[in-house]
Protein backbone atom coordinates (compact mmCIF):
# COMPACT_ATOMS: atom_id res chain seq x y z
CA UNK A 1 0.00 0.00 0.00
CA UNK A 2 1.55 3.11 -0.80
CA UNK A 3 1.92 6.25 1.86
CA UNK A 4 0.94 9.47 0.92
CA UNK A 5 2.94 12.56 0.93
CA UNK A 6 0.49 13.70 4.60
CA UNK A 7 1.17 10.24 6.01
CA UNK A 8 5.11 11.09 5.18
CA UNK A 9 5.22 13.96 7.18
CA UNK A 10 3.01 13.03 9.97
CA UNK A 11 5.57 10.26 10.46
CA UNK A 12 8.27 11.93 10.20
CA UNK A 13 6.92 14.86 12.63
CA UNK A 14 5.99 12.00 15.23
CA UNK A 15 9.44 10.78 15.39
CA UNK A 16 11.03 13.61 15.26
CA UNK A 17 9.20 15.32 18.43
CA UNK A 18 10.01 11.74 20.08
CA UNK A 19 13.85 12.10 19.68
CA UNK A 20 13.07 15.87 21.28
CA UNK A 21 10.96 14.59 23.93
CA UNK A 22 14.07 12.76 24.80
CA UNK A 23 16.19 15.95 25.15
CA UNK A 24 14.28 17.29 28.33
CA UNK A 25 12.99 13.97 29.83
CA UNK A 26 16.51 12.79 31.10
CA UNK A 27 16.13 15.29 33.70
CA UNK A 28 13.76 12.74 35.46
CA UNK A 29 13.71 11.33 38.87
CA UNK A 30 15.71 8.44 37.78
CA UNK A 31 18.36 10.88 37.20
CA UNK A 32 18.60 13.16 40.24
CA UNK A 33 22.37 12.17 41.73
CA UNK A 34 22.82 12.12 45.25
CA UNK A 35 26.24 11.06 45.75
CA UNK A 36 28.02 14.14 46.99
CA UNK A 37 31.00 13.35 49.10
CA UNK A 38 32.21 10.01 50.14
CA UNK A 39 31.54 10.33 53.94
CA UNK A 40 28.10 11.11 53.54
CA UNK A 41 27.66 8.45 50.65
CA UNK A 42 29.05 6.12 52.77
CA UNK A 43 26.15 6.38 55.52
CA UNK A 44 23.56 6.57 53.09
CA UNK A 45 23.46 10.31 52.72
CA UNK A 46 22.19 10.57 56.15
CA UNK A 47 23.83 14.05 57.26
CA UNK A 48 21.37 16.55 56.60
CA UNK A 49 21.82 16.81 61.04
CA UNK A 50 25.35 16.92 61.76
CA UNK A 51 26.59 18.08 57.87
CA UNK A 52 29.76 18.27 59.35
CA UNK A 53 32.21 18.49 56.34
CA UNK A 54 32.26 21.13 53.68
CA UNK A 55 29.36 18.67 51.75
CA UNK A 56 27.59 20.76 54.40
CA UNK A 57 27.47 23.14 51.19
CA UNK A 58 24.94 20.41 49.44
CA UNK A 59 23.50 18.74 52.23
CA UNK A 60 23.10 21.81 55.14
CA UNK A 61 24.73 24.85 54.43
CA UNK A 62 24.02 25.53 58.08
CA UNK A 63 26.83 22.83 59.21
CA UNK A 64 29.26 24.91 57.61
CA UNK A 65 28.93 27.17 60.53
CA UNK A 66 32.25 26.82 62.95
CA UNK A 67 34.31 24.45 60.12
CA UNK A 68 37.57 26.63 59.78
CA UNK A 69 39.42 26.75 56.07
CA UNK A 70 39.48 23.34 54.32
CA UNK A 71 39.52 21.80 51.22
CA UNK A 72 36.94 18.57 49.96
CA UNK A 73 37.19 17.08 46.93
CA UNK A 74 36.30 14.20 44.69
CA UNK A 75 34.03 12.05 42.27
CA UNK A 76 31.77 9.56 42.49
CA UNK A 77 31.81 6.54 39.80
CA UNK A 78 28.75 5.31 39.09
CA UNK A 79 27.97 1.90 36.84
CA UNK A 80 24.38 0.71 36.06
CA UNK A 81 23.06 -2.00 34.92
CA UNK A 82 19.73 -2.61 33.34
CA UNK A 83 17.85 -5.51 31.33
CA UNK A 84 14.77 -5.20 29.46
CA UNK A 85 12.36 -7.84 28.52
CA UNK A 86 9.55 -7.28 25.54
CA UNK A 87 7.79 -7.24 23.72
CA UNK A 88 5.97 -10.62 23.74
CA UNK A 89 7.42 -12.91 20.74
CA UNK A 90 4.52 -15.30 21.50
CA UNK A 91 0.83 -14.59 21.88
CA UNK A 92 0.14 -17.97 23.41
CA UNK A 93 3.32 -17.57 25.51
CA UNK A 94 3.91 -14.43 27.14
CA UNK A 95 6.74 -15.71 29.23
CA UNK A 96 8.37 -15.81 25.87
CA UNK A 97 9.87 -12.32 25.55
CA UNK A 98 13.29 -10.43 23.84
CA UNK A 99 15.71 -9.29 26.56
CA UNK A 100 18.39 -6.97 25.73
CA UNK A 101 20.78 -5.69 28.17
CA UNK A 102 21.45 -2.00 28.38
CA UNK A 103 24.97 -0.96 26.60
CA UNK A 104 27.46 -1.02 29.94
CA UNK A 105 29.04 2.57 30.89
CA UNK A 106 30.75 4.25 34.37
CA UNK A 107 29.54 7.75 34.86
CA UNK A 108 31.83 10.29 37.25
CA UNK A 109 29.87 12.97 38.89
CA UNK A 110 32.19 15.29 40.91
CA UNK A 111 32.08 17.44 44.33
CA UNK A 112 34.18 20.44 44.74
CA UNK A 113 34.01 22.28 48.27
CA UNK A 114 35.57 25.38 49.91
CA UNK A 115 35.46 26.52 52.76
CA UNK A 116 36.82 29.40 54.55
CA UNK A 117 36.53 30.78 58.11
CA UNK A 118 35.94 34.59 58.42
CA UNK A 119 35.48 34.56 62.39
CA UNK A 120 35.42 31.75 64.26
CA UNK A 121 31.43 31.40 64.28
CA UNK A 122 31.40 33.16 60.39
CA UNK A 123 32.04 30.60 57.15
CA UNK A 124 31.94 31.22 53.73
CA UNK A 125 32.00 28.29 51.20
CA UNK A 126 31.89 27.08 47.48
CA UNK A 127 30.71 24.15 46.26
CA UNK A 128 30.65 22.73 42.76
CA UNK A 129 28.19 19.40 42.22
CA UNK A 130 26.64 17.56 39.66
CA UNK A 131 22.57 16.55 40.94
CA UNK A 132 20.88 15.95 37.58
CA UNK A 133 22.87 13.33 35.10
CA UNK A 134 24.16 10.15 33.49
CA UNK A 135 22.40 9.00 30.59
CA UNK A 136 21.45 5.44 28.50
CA UNK A 137 22.37 3.65 25.38
CA UNK A 138 21.06 0.98 23.76
CA UNK A 139 22.18 -1.23 21.10
CA UNK A 140 21.61 0.29 17.90
CA UNK A 141 19.50 -2.32 16.41
CA UNK A 142 17.30 -2.85 19.46
CA UNK A 143 13.76 -3.55 19.73
CA UNK A 144 13.14 -0.06 20.82
CA UNK A 145 15.75 2.08 18.81
CA UNK A 146 12.71 4.36 17.00
CA UNK A 147 12.40 5.38 20.56
CA UNK A 148 15.53 6.06 22.32
CA UNK A 149 19.38 4.62 21.33
CA UNK A 150 21.93 7.45 23.12
CA UNK A 151 21.60 10.39 25.31
CA UNK A 152 24.12 11.91 28.01
CA UNK A 153 22.71 14.71 30.04
CA UNK A 154 24.74 16.69 32.37
CA UNK A 155 24.03 19.52 34.97
CA UNK A 156 26.60 21.55 37.21
CA UNK A 157 25.86 23.67 40.45
CA UNK A 158 27.91 26.60 41.66
CA UNK A 159 27.00 26.87 45.19
CA UNK A 160 28.35 30.11 46.90
CA UNK A 161 27.41 29.69 50.44
CA UNK A 162 27.48 31.59 54.10
CA UNK A 163 27.25 30.01 57.35
CA UNK A 164 26.53 31.47 60.76
CA UNK A 165 26.66 30.35 64.32
CA UNK A 166 24.22 32.58 66.26
CA UNK A 167 24.92 30.65 69.50
CA UNK A 168 26.06 27.52 70.67
CA UNK A 169 22.99 25.53 69.91
CA UNK A 170 21.42 27.20 66.79
CA UNK A 171 23.66 27.79 63.42
CA UNK A 172 21.98 29.34 60.16
CA UNK A 173 23.36 28.99 56.60
CA UNK A 174 22.33 30.47 53.06
CA UNK A 175 23.59 29.84 49.39
CA UNK A 176 22.97 30.59 46.09
CA UNK A 177 22.79 28.10 43.26
CA UNK A 178 23.47 28.86 39.80
CA UNK A 179 22.93 26.20 37.41
CA UNK A 180 23.96 25.29 33.81
CA UNK A 181 23.51 22.15 31.62
CA UNK A 182 23.92 20.61 28.65
CA UNK A 183 22.28 17.32 26.50
CA UNK A 184 23.60 15.54 23.57
CA UNK A 185 22.18 12.43 22.04
CA UNK A 186 22.70 10.64 18.78
CA UNK A 187 20.16 8.44 16.65
CA UNK A 188 19.34 6.48 13.65
CA UNK A 189 15.87 6.87 12.26
CA UNK A 190 14.17 5.40 9.18
CA UNK A 191 12.74 7.90 7.24
CA UNK A 192 11.32 6.82 4.40
CA UNK A 193 13.05 3.69 4.46
CA UNK A 194 16.22 5.35 4.38
CA UNK A 195 18.47 5.55 7.60
CA UNK A 196 19.30 9.03 8.82
CA UNK A 197 20.93 10.52 11.39
CA UNK A 198 19.91 12.73 14.14
CA UNK A 199 21.98 15.18 16.15
CA UNK A 200 20.95 17.08 18.74
CA UNK A 201 22.65 19.39 21.22
CA UNK A 202 20.93 21.33 23.58
CA UNK A 203 22.85 23.60 26.25
CA UNK A 204 20.71 24.79 29.13
CA UNK A 205 20.53 29.01 29.66
CA UNK A 206 22.35 29.80 33.10
CA UNK A 207 19.44 29.23 35.44
CA UNK A 208 19.58 30.28 39.08
CA UNK A 209 18.16 29.19 42.89
CA UNK A 210 18.48 28.84 46.64
CA UNK A 211 19.25 26.98 49.71
CA UNK A 212 19.13 27.13 53.02
CA UNK A 213 19.49 25.06 55.95
CA UNK A 214 19.07 25.28 59.90
CA UNK A 215 21.24 22.96 62.48
CA UNK A 216 19.95 22.83 66.09
CA UNK A 217 21.99 21.27 69.46
CA UNK A 218 18.91 19.53 71.13
CA UNK A 219 21.28 18.44 73.75
CA UNK A 220 25.14 17.67 73.37
CA UNK A 221 24.13 14.35 72.27
CA UNK A 222 21.42 14.79 69.41
CA UNK A 223 21.85 17.00 66.65
CA UNK A 224 18.27 18.53 64.52
CA UNK A 225 19.39 19.60 61.09
CA UNK A 226 16.85 20.59 58.20
CA UNK A 227 17.64 22.03 55.12
CA UNK A 228 15.60 23.46 51.60
CA UNK A 229 16.78 23.78 47.85
CA UNK A 230 14.61 25.68 45.32
CA UNK A 231 12.98 24.24 42.33
CA UNK A 232 15.45 25.85 39.48
CA UNK A 233 13.90 26.48 36.06
CA UNK A 234 16.09 25.45 33.09
CA UNK A 235 15.49 27.01 29.61
CA UNK A 236 17.68 24.70 27.07
CA UNK A 237 18.24 25.44 23.16
CA UNK A 238 20.00 24.51 20.31
CA UNK A 239 20.25 22.87 16.78
CA UNK A 240 19.19 19.46 15.87
CA UNK A 241 20.53 18.24 12.40
CA UNK A 242 19.91 15.57 10.44
CA UNK A 243 22.15 13.75 7.57
CA UNK A 244 20.35 13.25 5.46
CA UNK A 245 17.62 16.10 5.22
CA UNK A 246 14.33 14.72 3.45
CA UNK A 247 12.66 18.43 2.86
CA UNK A 248 9.88 16.05 0.57
CA UNK A 249 8.57 15.16 4.66
CA UNK A 250 9.68 18.28 6.03
CA UNK A 251 12.62 16.58 7.92
CA UNK A 252 15.20 18.96 7.91
CA UNK A 253 18.00 21.28 10.10
CA UNK A 254 15.59 23.32 13.03
CA UNK A 255 16.62 24.98 16.20
CA UNK A 256 14.32 23.76 19.46
CA UNK A 257 13.62 25.04 22.45
CA UNK A 258 12.18 23.26 25.83
CA UNK A 259 11.24 24.43 29.31
CA UNK A 260 11.36 22.01 32.54
CA UNK A 261 11.30 23.16 36.26
CA UNK A 262 13.88 21.03 38.19
CA UNK A 263 12.50 20.29 41.41
CA UNK A 264 12.50 21.35 45.27
CA UNK A 265 14.05 19.59 47.69
CA UNK A 266 14.45 19.47 51.50
CA UNK A 267 16.21 17.26 54.39
CA UNK A 268 14.77 17.01 57.95
CA UNK A 269 17.29 14.91 59.57
CA UNK A 270 18.25 13.68 63.54
CA UNK A 271 21.78 12.38 64.67
CA UNK A 272 22.68 11.04 67.76
CA UNK A 273 25.93 10.26 69.92
CA UNK A 274 25.46 6.78 71.02
CA UNK A 275 28.50 6.51 72.67
CA UNK A 276 32.24 8.96 72.66
CA UNK A 277 33.06 7.17 68.93
CA UNK A 278 29.66 6.10 67.52
CA UNK A 279 27.13 8.36 65.65
CA UNK A 280 24.13 7.08 63.70
CA UNK A 281 21.48 9.46 61.68
CA UNK A 282 18.69 9.23 60.35
CA UNK A 283 17.11 11.67 57.34
CA UNK A 284 13.99 12.20 55.59
CA UNK A 285 14.63 13.60 52.31
CA UNK A 286 11.21 15.28 49.70
CA UNK A 287 11.37 15.58 46.24
CA UNK A 288 9.06 17.94 44.46
CA UNK A 289 8.47 16.06 41.04
CA UNK A 290 4.97 17.25 40.57
CA UNK A 291 6.44 20.39 39.22
CA UNK A 292 6.91 18.17 36.02
CA UNK A 293 3.53 17.44 34.74
CA UNK A 294 3.84 17.89 30.84
CA UNK A 295 6.76 18.86 28.50
CA UNK A 296 6.53 21.73 25.50
CA UNK A 297 8.43 21.06 22.98
CA UNK A 298 8.75 24.29 20.25
CA UNK A 299 10.73 24.27 16.91
CA UNK A 300 11.94 27.40 15.68
CA UNK A 301 10.89 27.65 12.19
CA UNK A 302 8.05 25.10 12.21
CA UNK A 303 5.56 26.10 15.29
CA UNK A 304 3.05 23.03 13.60
CA UNK A 305 5.62 20.54 15.09
CA UNK A 306 5.44 21.77 18.07
CA UNK A 307 4.49 18.83 21.01
CA UNK A 308 2.92 18.80 24.68
CA UNK A 309 4.04 15.51 25.80
CA UNK A 310 2.42 14.96 29.44
CA UNK A 311 4.34 12.99 32.30
CA UNK A 312 2.57 13.92 35.55
CA UNK A 313 5.35 12.85 37.57
CA UNK A 314 4.48 12.57 41.74
CA UNK A 315 5.99 14.47 44.25
CA UNK A 316 8.21 11.69 46.02
CA UNK A 317 11.04 11.05 48.95
CA UNK A 318 13.96 8.96 50.50
CA UNK A 319 14.55 7.69 53.56
CA UNK A 320 18.02 7.27 54.78
CA UNK A 321 19.77 5.73 58.02
CA UNK A 322 23.51 6.04 58.85
CA UNK A 323 26.26 5.89 61.00
CA UNK A 324 29.89 6.04 62.06
CA UNK A 325 32.38 4.00 64.32
CA UNK A 326 35.67 6.31 65.21
CA UNK A 327 38.87 3.92 66.24
CA UNK A 328 41.66 6.71 66.60
CA UNK A 329 42.34 7.49 63.15
CA UNK A 330 40.42 5.23 61.26
CA UNK A 331 36.26 5.78 61.08
CA UNK A 332 33.94 2.75 59.82
CA UNK A 333 30.78 3.78 58.53
CA UNK A 334 27.49 2.07 57.08
CA UNK A 335 24.09 3.23 55.74
CA UNK A 336 21.12 2.08 54.09
CA UNK A 337 18.38 4.14 51.76
CA UNK A 338 15.07 3.82 50.24
CA UNK A 339 14.45 5.77 47.14
CA UNK A 340 11.04 6.20 45.95
CA UNK A 341 10.06 6.58 42.31
CA UNK A 342 8.18 9.31 41.04
CA UNK A 343 7.25 8.01 37.80
CA UNK A 344 4.03 6.48 37.04
CA UNK A 345 3.81 3.22 35.66
CA UNK A 346 1.86 4.64 33.01
CA UNK A 347 5.30 6.95 31.77
CA UNK A 348 8.14 4.26 32.57
CA UNK A 349 10.36 4.82 29.11
CA UNK A 350 13.46 3.08 28.00
CA UNK A 351 15.25 6.22 28.00
CA UNK A 352 14.64 6.81 31.68
CA UNK A 353 13.48 3.12 33.50
CA UNK A 354 13.16 4.33 36.67
CA UNK A 355 11.79 2.06 39.68
CA UNK A 356 11.77 2.29 43.80
CA UNK A 357 15.25 1.13 44.44
CA UNK A 358 17.12 0.28 48.16
CA UNK A 359 20.91 0.95 48.84
CA UNK A 360 23.41 -1.07 50.89
CA UNK A 361 25.81 1.22 51.82
CA UNK A 362 29.45 1.11 53.49
CA UNK A 363 32.77 3.53 53.64
CA UNK A 364 35.78 4.23 56.16
CA UNK A 365 37.92 7.71 56.72
CA UNK A 366 41.29 7.72 57.72
CA UNK A 367 43.10 10.52 58.92
CA UNK A 368 46.54 10.94 57.09
CA UNK A 369 47.87 13.16 58.68
CA UNK A 370 46.79 16.05 60.73
CA UNK A 371 45.84 18.19 57.74
CA UNK A 372 44.98 15.60 55.08
CA UNK A 373 42.10 12.84 55.64
CA UNK A 374 40.69 10.55 52.77
CA UNK A 375 37.28 9.17 52.53
CA UNK A 376 36.17 6.20 50.59
CA UNK A 377 32.37 4.55 50.12
CA UNK A 378 30.68 1.76 48.47
CA UNK A 379 27.00 1.82 47.64
CA UNK A 380 24.84 -1.36 46.15
CA UNK A 381 21.57 0.10 44.17
CA UNK A 382 18.87 -2.63 43.82
CA UNK A 383 16.25 -1.66 41.65
CA UNK A 384 12.96 -3.10 42.54
CA UNK A 385 11.69 -4.82 38.78
CA UNK A 386 9.50 -2.71 37.07
CA UNK A 387 6.76 -3.97 34.93
CA UNK A 388 5.38 -0.99 32.00
CA UNK A 389 2.02 -1.70 31.42
CA UNK A 390 -0.69 0.29 29.23
CA UNK A 391 2.18 2.80 28.55
CA UNK A 392 1.23 6.74 27.54
CA UNK A 393 4.17 5.87 24.02
CA UNK A 394 2.92 1.87 23.73
CA UNK A 395 6.13 0.39 25.07
CA UNK A 396 5.24 -2.11 27.52
CA UNK A 397 7.81 -4.88 28.91
CA UNK A 398 9.90 -4.97 32.07
CA UNK A 399 12.93 -3.27 33.32
CA UNK A 400 15.30 -5.22 35.98
CA UNK A 401 18.21 -2.55 37.08
CA UNK A 402 20.98 -2.39 39.52
CA UNK A 403 23.62 0.21 39.66
CA UNK A 404 27.63 -0.01 41.26
CA UNK A 405 28.69 3.37 42.99
CA UNK A 406 32.31 3.99 43.84
CA UNK A 407 33.24 7.57 45.90
CA UNK A 408 36.66 9.02 46.95
CA UNK A 409 37.01 12.28 48.40
CA UNK A 410 40.35 13.87 50.10
CA UNK A 411 39.94 16.79 52.25
CA UNK A 412 42.64 19.44 53.70
CA UNK A 413 42.57 21.76 56.31
CA UNK A 414 44.64 24.62 56.95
Amino acid sequence: MEVSLKQHLKYGTCWLSAILLISAIAFGGGFQLNEHGARAMAQGGAFAARASDPSAIYFNPAGLAGQGTSLYFGATFIMPKVSFFGPIKDANDPNIQNETKMVDQTFTPINLYATYAIAPDLNVGFGVMNPYGLGTEWDPNWVGKYITTKIDLSTFYFTPTIAYKITDQLSLGVGANIVTGSVKLSEEKNVINTDTKVTLDMTAKTAYGYNIGVQYKITSDMIFGASYRSSVKIDASGPATFDPNFAVVNVVNDNVSASLELPATAFVGVAYKVMSNLEIEADYQFIGWSSYKELNIKFQNDPTKDVVSPKNYEDTYMIRVGGEYTIDALKLRAGYLYDHSPVPSAYVEPLLPDANRNGINIGAGYQITKALSVDVSYLFLKFDQRKAENTAIQFDGTYNMSANLFGIDLGYSF
